[in-house]
């Protein structure tokens, strides 16, 4: 049967129970209404390829893992839907899943506020020299000093989906003129040929792109080399968006001000890495989107759509995989 955002998969078309199988994460998710309804097994990164055939659906519960793109190719069954508990999906999507007919999912709408607050905070905490504050308060030293004022400043924000969106809103609200970059440019959103131009006049420069082919290194020596000397850089999107040893030297050479990354190429960042010593750089553990109880609404949110999809209701958060993300407005 052919399978589409709104069509129930086989199994339960034929009055069997579907099956739902969870690619593991502590704590598990929380699925409540679905128990006793739905057929629920489990796998990690080591029984993945083994159980995916037997599965109608799969829920990726451990967004860090890359096991769906080692275990999705080869030949026979496959699920027919496939839901990440992650705004990205950059993790999963290999050739033959982003070739196939299974839809693809995401918890696109959870982490909007969260991460649009984290950035916010950060903005504030880098212009009112907060990180330094604390720093001379363990060394029990008094060194008055003058902050900036956010308010007037401006701010490109690239990446134009929910999460970029809420970004804007947030930073607005501090009286920061902004200016959001997206693939497409329309009403209120710019297109990429305009980054250069708005990186250059920018004070803070946000990163909340998905990361795609077209993405992959964006933020790399020549565009670091193009941003002011006073202005900061802060990426809440994914890792990989970052050339960091061009980041790195950047902020060793003072080519710009300061800057933050809550995503990294490789997480978690070993206690080796460079990068934490990098001056003016804040480095935080993939957190930015993950307030109390955030695992509880996408738990909540799966569950609902399994229940519109169950249904025969269409799916929302549809992930365009040609494109790697969901199409917005």
């Amino acid at each position: 049967m052919s399978a589409t955002a709104s069509t129930p998969l086989s199994a339960a078309a034929s009055g069997d129970r579907t099956t739902l199988l969870v690619l593991d994460a502590d704590p598990l998710p929380r699925l409540g209404r679905l128990t006793g309804r739905v057929r629920i097994e489990h796998a990690d990164e080591s029984t993945l390829a083994e159980r995916l055939p037997r599965a109608d659906v799969l829920l990726v519960w451990d967004f860090t893992s890359r096991a769906v793109r080692r275990a999705w190719p080869g030949e026979g069954r496959r699920p027919r839907w496939v839901h990440t508990a992650s705004a990205g999906v950059d993790h999963l999507l290999c050739p033959e899943l982003a070739s196939s007919d299974t839809v693809v999912t995401n918890a696109r709408g959870i982490f909007d506020r969260p991460i649009a607050e984290y950035v916010a905070a950060l903005v504030l905490a880098m212009a009112k020299d907060l990180p330094r504050t604390w720093d001379l308060q363990g060394r029990r030293e008094w060194r008055h000093r003058e902050s900036q004022r956010v308010a007037g400043t401006r701010a490109c924000v690239v990446g134009s989906g929910p999460i970029g969106r809420a970004i804007v809103k947030s930073l607005k609200a501090l009286e920061v003129t902004t200016a959001l970059v997206g693939r497409t440019p329309r009403t209120g959103i710019h297109g990429p040929e305009e980054l250069d131009r708005l990186m250059a006049r920018a004070d803070w420069v946000i990163s909340a792109a998905p990361l795609t082919e077209a993405t992959y290194g964006m933020f790399d020596a020549r565009r670091f080399g193009m941003m002011q000397p006073s202005a900061r850089f802060v990426n809440v999107g994914r890792g990989p968006l970052v050339v960091e040893d061009a980041l790195a030297e950047a902020l060793s050479k003072r080519w710009i001000a300061g800057a933050a990354l809550d995503v990294f190429q490789h997480e978690p960042l070993g206690p080796d890495s460079p990068l934490w010593d990098v001056p003016g750089l804040i480095v935080s553990p993939h957190m930015s989107g993950d307030t109390v109880g955030w695992r509880d609404e996408l738990g909540a949110q799966f569950v609902e759509m399994y229940e519109r999809w169950e249904a025969g209701r269409p799916l929302p958060n549809v992930v365009d995989k040609k494109r790697g993300y969901v199409p917005g407005h």
